[in-house]
C-alpha cells in the first residue's frame, strides 16, 4: 500500500484542497513554491499510463478544475503540470503555480512549510474552488 493510499485511507493526514469520490488533491509537503498540489486518483496503480483511459480523463479533467483554484488562489502565471512517477509507487499529477521555468525544476531545493502554513494554503485553495 503506497503512502497516497493511506492518505486516502484517513491513515496519513493530508491537506486536502479537493476531493471526489474517485480522485483526491492535496498539498504537497516538501513543495518546489507556494501552492503545489498532487493529484491522485484514489485507485492505486503506479504507472500513470497504466490507468485505464475512463479514469486517466477523469484524473485530466480534475486536475484541471484544482489547477483553475490554485491559480486564483496562489498568484502565478501558470500552473505547470508534471508528471515523473518514480518517488512514490501509486500515479500522481504535481500541480506547480510557476512565474518561470525553473519553478518547475524538481533538483531545486524543496520549500518546508510547517503544518500552518500548509492548512493556510489549502484553505486558501479550497475557497478558490467553492
Amino acid at each position: 500500500m503506497s503512502i497516497f493510499s493511506k492518505i486516502i485511507s484517513g491513515e496519513i493526514p493530508a491537506h486536502k484542497v479537493a476531493e471526489t469520490s474517485d480522485f483526491l488533491a492535496f498539498l504537497d509537503i516538501n513543495p518546489l513554491v507556494e501552492g503545489h498540489v498532487l493529484v491522485i486518483p484514489k485507485k492505486e496503480v503506479d504507472y500513470i499510463f497504466d490507468i485505464d483511459d475512463e479514469t486517466y480523463a477523469g484524473l485530466m479533467i480534475f486536475s484541471k478544475i484544482v489547477a483553475e483554484g490554485v491559480k486564483k488562489a496562489i498568484p502565478c502565471k501558470k500552473v505547470g503540470v508534471s508528471v515523473i512517477g518514480l518517488e512514490v509507487p501509486h500515479a500522481h499529477v504535481h500541480l506547480i503555480p510557476m512565474n518561470a521555468v525553473s519553478d518547475m525544476n524538481f533538483s531545486s531545493e524543496k520549500l518546508t512549510p510547517s503544518a500552518e502554513q500548509l492548512a493556510e494554503t489549502a484553505q486558501k485553495i479550497r475557497a478558490a474552488l467553492s
